[in-house]
């Protein structure tokens, strides 16, 4: 089983005779197939959630529409990281083997790289985010003080990645972890889908930058409210307009900035 840190022994700089003991977070290839017969990336992650990641991915790449579409998970650990074949239905199948094949890897730091096209602004077919309910100022400041309590693997090695859901008084009901963020997300959303529980109203907190894939990813995963603790990028910004979507941003636990959708904050 691969581990999620290692204990690595490092000197200060400057001061040879002492050493200190640091955890590290892992990172493995995760080689992911489709129906057994169908390679069609590695990407690079923490070693756990990974079915979590196998949904989530699925639905934000535009693979499947519904959890029913995913038949069966297998993961095998090989010398060198794991392989992931997800077995989906031939309605999801058929229209995955026209596309082009992954132009390269997936990293840690990547979204949609691996793909031949970038979608541009006018060609994204997702329905815009209805407003059902408003989200308070006073429940995001409340999970924003109390994220730092649920980030156990980033508490360990202060170099990972987060993604969490919480409720409409702000509570924090899931958090996932991991070296990259969009594979954070992707792990957040996967367990969101299989959670009745974890569909209820609310809206998602994200540790890092809010990039378009990000963007595309919360969207398409129908999260009507982000809120980011770095700031979103321009085109990132644009495509949560477009969808009607609410972008809290540069969110600190002292200081907050909405960038549109201001009509579900109360």
């Amino acid at each position: 089983m691969n581990e999620l840190m290692r204990a690595v022994s490092v000197t200060p700089l400057g001061e040879p005779e002492r050493s200190v003991l640091l955890n590290v977070a892992d990172e493995v290839p995760v080689r992911l197939t489709f129906n057994g017969i169908l390679p069609h990336g590695i990407m690079m992650m923490t070693p756990d959630h990974l079915e979590d990641f196998a949904f989530g991915y699925c639905l934000t790449e535009g693979i499947i529409c519904s959890t029913e579409q995913i038949r069966s998970i297998t993961v095998t650990p090989e010398d060198d990281g794991v392989t992931m074949d997800v077995t989906i239905t031939g309605d999801a199948f058929a229209p995955l083997l026209k596309r082009r094949p992954r132009a390269q890897t997936g990293h840690t730091s990547c979204g949609i790289c691996g793909t031949e096209d970038v979608p541009d602004m006018e060609s994204i077919d997702t329905p815009s985010l209805p407003i059902d309910y408003t989200v308070s100022a006073s429940a995001i400041r409340y999970a924003l003080s109390d994220l730092d309590n649920w980030q156990n693997l980033n508490a360990a090695t202060r170099m990972v990645h987060a993604a969490a859901w919480a409720d409409l008084n702000g509570r924090i009901l899931l958090i996932r972890e991991d070296v990259g963020r969009h594979n954070a997300l992707d792990k957040l959303i996967g367990a969101r889908l299989q959670d009745l529980d974890l569909k209820e109203k609310g809206f998602c907190i994200l540790t890092s930058r809010y990039s378009f894939e990000m963007a595309l990813k919360t969207s398409r995963a129908n999260m009507a409210t982000v809120v980011a603790i770095s700031a979103p990028t321009y085109r990132a910004y644009q495509l949560a307009q477009k969808l009607n979507q609410t972008l809290v941003a540069i969110a600190r636990r002292d200081r907050q900035l909405v960038f549109c959708g201001s009509e579900r904050i109360s």
